[in-house]
């Protein structure tokens, strides 16, 4: 997300009427929904984390406890399990 300048886009009578609710404030204007991009889609985040969590899931499957793949990744122990428990039901299917 980035800021404009509403001097620099609006016209001046359009500008007037925001200032008459939010007077030198911050204001987000959200997308068109039909502009919305999916989370991650912009950057390479969502690769990233399915890499971290096949890593995840080959350390438990070579046996480490769910306590040291916490400590080892940073996550909370319900998030190992949970994505554990995602890649079992995977398997499943």
């Amino acid at each position: 997300m980035s800021y404009k300048k509403a001097t620099h886009i609006l016209p001046p009578e359009l500008l007037e009427k925001v200032q008459k609710y939010i007077d030198g404030e911050t204001l987000y204007i959200p997308r068109i929904s039909s502009r919305k991009k999916e989370w991650g889609t912009a950057t390479s985040i969502r690769r990233e984390l399915r890499d971290r969590n096949v890593q995840i899931y080959t350390d438990y499957l070579a046996g480490m406890p769910v306590e040291k793949l916490a400590e080892k990744y940073f996550l909370s122990l319900k998030s190992i399990q949970r994505i554990v428990g995602r890649f079992k039901k995977e398997e499943n299917r």
